[in-house]
């Protein structure tokens, strides 16, 4: 009965703030997110307690729900005839983009380490830490596109880039966070060989899996043909596939699972295995599901930003939270131009690339067992950055898109 109760408050809540960031020419997913930040406290003035913390950790599992719709909304747009058009251009700026954002974050910690402005400097720390730079949240970006209709090289190149930098991200820090074990010589008799082999073994696992799923929706599809059939079966999936990473850890104890990166792959083989008509239904059923899930993820995402965590960051989090945009943007950059991209793509897509959350949330748990001494700066850093990306991410998308020309001038 809570649980409703719960799910009621959190969509009003959204609905009416998304209403109000419209009001401000703010996109919606910001004004969710604010929704998320006030309610609690805002209904807590009036001495109603509505919704406790275990109230709110009840409900993440509409964030893994939500997360699986997105990369598999993500996963649809991998159509192979837009990748013999441009080719290897998205990987290339996944790659720089992600490299240049954990080389910068390092090399300004280690800069201010040397200066002796950062006091008892650890090399591994900043290893580590800087790792988790090169991780992108999808989520806001992809509301931020779909809301504003967004159309062009830019927004081509952005929902690619924002998928791969998935598996970019996960590889570069399996390999950066295997140098700061080595360094430190902690977390146990792990070979730095298969720290470093572990990732791309995940991703492979986790690929394969979304591979397998793909060819099921694609068959099943098929044999049911009634609309509800139809989308009954895309739900099961997609829960079965954010579900996976539950099992592969009872399974395989530490060996870790990307339930996005599988959803994107089913997402991929369902969109090019499909055909048009029956993509196009699909498509148009999960278009009608998605609003009320979003809102639910990011009011909830709101809720667990913790505003106290600005406060004790201090300057490792301000060196992390500007350095990470700025390797963002000059890696995106650097990367366009190796690629030749169109002159709008160097200019605006890096800034796309600023939302961070559940990844590196995620890999912020797998950092903390490699350098245990720091666990607490880093989740502070991570959690505080979140906070700054989610609230002004969303925004900094929308105005490089619309001065990209790809969001008509009036929204």
């Amino acid at each position: 009965m809570n649980t409703l109760l719960y799910l009621s408050i959190i969509l009003i809540t959204g609905l009416l703030f998304g209403k109000l960031a419209k009001a401000f020419k703010l996109p919606n997913v910001t004004g969710y997110i604010v929704g998320g930040i006030l309610v609690v406290p805002v209904i807590g003035l009036f001495g109603i307690h509505i919704i406790p913390e275990e109230g709110i950790e009840e409900l993440k599992i509409i964030s893994q729900i939500a997360l699986g719709f997105i990369a598999f909304a993500i996963g649809t747009e991998f159509k192979l005839d837009y990748f013999k058009k441009v080719g290897t251009q998205p990987i290339i700026i996944a790659i720089f983009e992600s490299l240049l954002a954990i080389l910068v974050v390092f090399g300004l910690l280690t800069l201010f380490g040397e200066l002796g402005i950062i006091k008892d400097f650890d090399f591994s720390f900043a290893l580590v830490l800087s790792a988790i730079a090169a991780a992108t949240a999808p989520a806001a970006t992809i509301m931020v596109i779909k809301q504003y209709k967004a159309k062009g090289d830019v927004t081509e190149n952005l929902l690619s880039v924002v998928a791969i930098d998935d598996a970019t991200a996960i590889i570069f820090f399996g390999i950066f966070a295997a140098i700061a074990q080595a360094i430190g010589n902690t977390g146990g008799e792990t070979s730095l060989g298969l720290s470093i082999a572990k990732p791309f073994l995940e991703i492979l696992s986790s690929l394969g899996v979304g591979f397998v799923a793909g060819l099921i929706l694609h068959y099943g599809i098929k044999w049911f043909t009634g609309r509800g059939n139809r989308i009954s079966l895309v739900l099961a999936m997609i829960f079965l596939v954010a579900s996976m990473s539950m099992v592969f850890k009872q399974l395989f104890g530490e060996f870790e699972f990307s339930p996005l990166l599988a959803c994107m792959m089913m997402g991929a083989v369902f969109t090019n295995m499909a055909k048009e008509d029956a993509f196009d239904i699909v498509m148009y059923l999960v278009d009608r599901i998605n609003p009320p899930i979003f809102i639910l993820f990011f009011v909830l995402s709101g809720m667990e930003l913790n505003l106290s965590v600005l406060t004790t960051v201090g300057l490792i989090g301000i060196i992390y939270i500007v350095g990470r945009v700025i390797g963002k943007v000059l890696g995106a950059r650097l990367g366009a131009e190796i690629s030749k991209a169109p002159e709008n793509v160097k200019k605006y897509i890096g800034w796309g690339l600023v939302p961070q959350a559940g990844v590196a949330i995620g890999l912020t748990i797998v950092a903390e067992s490699i350098v245990p001494h720091y666990a607490p700066q880093i989740k502070a850093v991570i959690l505080a950055a979140t906070f700054i990306y989610e609230l002004f991410g969303p925004l900094i998308t929308k105005t490089s898109l619309k001065a990209a020309g790809e969001i008509a001038a009036d929204k």
